[in-house]
């Protein structure tokens, strides 16, 4: 039985304070009313929290992301913890890549380490889409675990890196200061970009179709290096992939589009068809409100360096800021402004949750 929260499918109008913490994301999402806004936190599964890092004495990342079983119990790990309104799948972006045949693991001294670079069109050539989602059943797996542990109660959130985010990685072959490559190959060799991100497009959809017959309730687009894109080229290098696979998807699950440091192209990510618009930490959410259509859905949007350098009363405080400014709005999901760091305090995360769940 798909037990997703389908965007065609009524959802009952309960009683205040006696929705669920699924139902709360699920009406957020579309825009309905909610008793109070849903709380989730961008990379809330993982670095920050010590039960993570016990598991992390045993295991590598990549055998936890890899490890259905593992995946689940670091993906519920947050949730227990604060009491999220939705968990997000502890996986990583570059598990495409993977999938289409470039291997990648963590250095230890951190950052991410590929076993080649994509730099030519005879790389790009190489890579197939065929086998993505069979080599990526393991997260099939884990979402389906996670759906049942979840059963009605939490919302349950899948995600995917953006074609052109996943690019950059690739070209580069790893994590580095500056990504360049893929933007000198999208001004120098268009056809040869296109064809790249044909395949990127295709995997994704796939992937993301993958995730969506789990019964997850929302998915989440990374564009995390949109932002590196002059304004006048990001429709064409990224924001028209991540268009075409939300296209692809149709109304199956509220989709939110995250991109990072793109408020320049508020047009673009207004019409790219996600029912969501993440709003990272360089936005005011107030100016969000003002430009973003009141049909569309809010997500953000506290700066991740609260977390990690203020204290409890800090938080609590710039958190209601953040409401009182999107108070009335209907359509706001809390989040913080780009993911948590792995200096994130657990007592300010615990503080901005306490306030959210506080909001009247």
């Amino acid at each position: 039985m798909d037990n997703s929260m389908n965007l065609t499918a009524p959802i009952p109008v309960n009683a205040p304070g006696t929705l669920t913490a699924r139902e709360r994301f699920a009406r957020a999402a579309r825009c309905l009313p909610v008793d109070r806004p849903p709380v989730w936190l961008m990379r809330q599964a993982g670095r920050a929290l010590p039960e993570y890092r016990k598991l992390k004495e045993t295991y590598t990342f990549v055998q936890l992301v890899q490890n259905p079983e593992l995946a689940a119990e670091v993906t519920l790990q947050p949730v227990r913890r604060f009491g999220f309104d939705a968990a997000i799948l502890f996986s990583d972006i570059l598990v495409i890549p993977e999938a289409l045949g470039q291997t990648y693991h963590f250095k230890e001294t951190g950052g991410v380490v590929m076993d080649f670079a994509v730099t030519t069109k005879a790389d790009i050539e190489k890579l197939s889409v065929e086998r993505v989602v069979e080599r990526l059943s393991y997260v099939d797996q884990a979402l389906r675990i996670l759906r049942k542990e979840l059963g009605d109660q939490t919302a349950l959130l899948g995600f995917t890196g953006s074609p052109w985010t996943l690019a950059t990685f690739m070209m580069e072959g790893a994590s580095v200061p500056k990504y360049s490559r893929a933007l000198q190959l999208f001004r120098e060799d268009k056809t040869t970009f296109f064809g790249l991100l044909e395949k990127l497009t295709a995997a994704v959809t796939a992937y993301l179709q993958m995730q969506i017959a789990t019964g997850i309730d929302a998915l989440q687009i990374f564009d995390s290096h949109g932002g590196h894109l002059a304004p006048a080229e990001f429709q064409e290098a990224s924001g028209r992939w991540t268009d075409q696979i939300i296209a692809n998807l149709g109304s199956q699950v509220p989709v939110i589009n995250f991109s990072l440091g793109t408020h320049g192209n508020w047009p673009d990510l207004i019409a790219s068809g996600a029912n969501v618009i993440g709003i990272d930490w360089q936005t005011p959410i107030a100016e969000a409100r003002k430009i973003v259509p009141s049909h569309l859905a809010i997500q953000g949007n506290l700066s991740p360096t609260h977390i990690a350098e203020s204290t409890p009363e800090i938080v609590a405080a710039e958190t209601k800021k953040i409401l009182d400014a999107m108070r009335g709005r209907p359509g706001h999901i809390f989040n913080l402004g780009h993911g948590l760091t792995p200096g994130a305090k657990l007592e300010n995360i615990a503080a901005l949750v306490e306030t959210v769940k506080a909001q009247q």
